[in-house]
């Protein structure tokens, strides 16, 4: 049963913040939803999906990314469900990128991480079944995420394409099997043996699947964990030589942050509103500039 918290209208549709027992993850989770003023159970409105990063909640991407307005001219909805599962008797870590805050979008299969950590199905299953029957949205879904988050958007478009119509990412850790973050908390999380961690692995699916839907990356030039943790040349090599449909831009100057989501984060909507086939707007605003 879900449990309204907030509720802001933001132009003219309405973001929206929910509790909800979760089955998936034994726990008490929380998500926010954009619902755009075209939303209408006659005619629900698409999803776009998006996956925060280390130490975001449900509530980071919503009040600093912008997202609002782009998604209001297009017709999309918008789903940020947190980052990990959270409470007293779920199992934590000091460091920052692992346990709470930390769950990367994957199903833990070691103690005591298992009983609660198993992102993965959260949001594939549980999640989209919650959002569609509960909202007057539709099944067609786009996903997205920075960082973390970008990597689970990766991994967990690229393994369920018949579920999302198009992938983008901000900044994502393209290679976590090869990276600080990933091996700490794939190694936590799912054990010593590397062939489960590829699963988990964007370069590694890829060069597996047959990649049918197009890929949008932005990656900032600035960024300070570009070199240690997040790989995108390892993404583009393996791009290349499968085929796929993935644009990665290098975009000058911008760093990890928000202000770099927030800058090109109306054409991550475009390009999904694309993606989604949605060609009518039913309501007018002022242009994303």
């Amino acid at each position: 049963m879900l449990e309204l918290l907030k509720k802001n209208k933001v132009f003219d549709g309405w973001h929206e913040q929910y509790t909800h027992a979760s089955q998936t993850l034994n726990c008490k989770m929380r998500f926010s939803i954009y619902l755009p003023p075209q939303a209408d159970a006659q005619q629900p409105v698409p999803v776009l999906y998006w996956l925060s990063g280390l130490t975001c909640t449900d509530e980071n991407f919503m009040q600093k990314a912008g997202v609002f307005q782009a998604a209001a001219q297009h017709g999309i909805a918008v789903v940020a469900p947190d980052t990990s599962p959270r409470g007293d008797d779920v199992a934590d870590d000091d460091g920052y990128d692992l346990g709470k805050g930390a769950g990367f979008y994957v199903d833990a299969v070691e103690p005591p991480w298992k009983e609660h950590y198993q992102m993965y199905s959260y949001i594939t299953k549980e999640l989209s079944m919650l959002i569609e029957s509960s909202f007057p949205v539709s099944d067609v879904r786009s996903i997205s995420g920075h960082s973390m988050g970008g990597h689970g958007a990766l991994t967990i478009g690229l393994k369920n394409q018949d579920a999302y119509r198009s992938i983008s990412a901000f900044s994502p850790i393209c290679n976590p099997i090869n990276c600080p973050w990933g091996k700490k908390a794939f190694t936590a999380y799912l054990g010593e043996e590397t062939n489960i961690w590829k699963q988990y692995d964007a370069c590694e699916i890829i060069k597996h699947t047959k990649v049918t839907r197009p890929v949008l990356v932005d990656q900032g030039t600035q960024d300070e964990f570009l070199l240690e943790q997040l790989h995108p040349e390892a993404l583009e090599q393996v791009a290349t030589a499968q085929g796929a449909d993935i644009t990665i831009r290098y975009q000058p100057d911008y760093d990890h942050s928000y202000f770099f989501i927030a800058s090109f984060i109306s054409e991550h909507i475009k390009f999904h509103a694309q993606n989604m086939a949605i060609t009518d707007v039913q309501v007018t605003l002022n242009p994303v500039l």
